[in-house]
């Protein structure tokens, strides 16, 4: 998979990239991750990237231009543009299922008031928020759906079964989880667990999920 990502603050993506999953999977080629400075595609003297929006209001919008020369020359036929910003459907792991299904994504870090709508009516192919909430700008959910969309890539965790069998991946968080030792300062393991019976262990796990779902996030259900 190859993942292009314009922003502002490309110094923001060093550590937490190149670090764990994310880093081995760059290593081994699974991941091809590029991170452009959006600033590279601005030519007057100052580099402008923004400007007041048209109408008045507070606050600066990203102009269209830099934008617009940005994905044109970095993009392929079969790039996936993807906004980030507050306005868009919610990224969550059936997001993250289907875009990891996907060759080829170019992710725009929103900034200051948002994008000049132009960039959304003529580029953007879909537009996503991590969640409810305003963040200074869009490097931080980027690197989340870049985190989320490498750890569904075959091969990238030691197990891909993993992958398949946690939290919201079956529209349920994750049944409780243990290990050794088996009695811990008199908080012992269930017994199910200890069974050996793969049958009752897998409905046990079943129930447990569904309970912690209702309790938590009967949303879900």
């Amino acid at each position: 998979m190859r993942i292009e990502v314009l922003t502002l603050f490309p110094a923001m993506f060093a550590g937490p990239l190149d670090e764990s999953i994310v880093k081995r999977a760059r290593q081994s080629g699974l991941l091809d991750l590029r991170i452009h400075n959006l600033r590279d595609f601005a030519h007057d003297r100052h580099k402008t990237v923004d400007d007041r929006p048209f109408g008045g209001g507070p606050g600066m919008l990203l102009k269209p231009d830099p934008i617009f020369e940005a994905v044109e020359s970095l993009t392929r036929p079969n790039t996936r543009v993807i906004l980030l910003s507050p306005a868009g459907r919610v990224f969550n792991q059936a997001v993250a299922q289907e875009l990891a299904l996907a060759e080829d994504l170019m992710l725009v870090s929103g900034h200051y008031e948002g994008f000049d709508e132009r960039v959304r009516q003529e580029l953007a192919d879909d537009e996503l928020s991590i969640g409810d909430y305003v963040l200074t700008n869009g490097a931080l959910p980027a690197m989340v759906i870049v985190d989320a969309l490498t750890r569904l890539l075959p091969g990238a965790l030691g197990d891909d079964e993993s992958a398949r069998d946690e939290s919201f991946s079956h529209g349920l968080l994750e049944y409780p989880q243990y290990t050794r030792p088996a009695d811990f300062r008199g908080l012992k393991v269930p017994e199910v667990l200890l069974s050996g019976n793969h049958a009752e262990i897998a409905k046990w796990r079943r129930e447990q999920a569904q309970l912690r779902t209702r309790e938590r996030r009967p949303d879900l259900l």
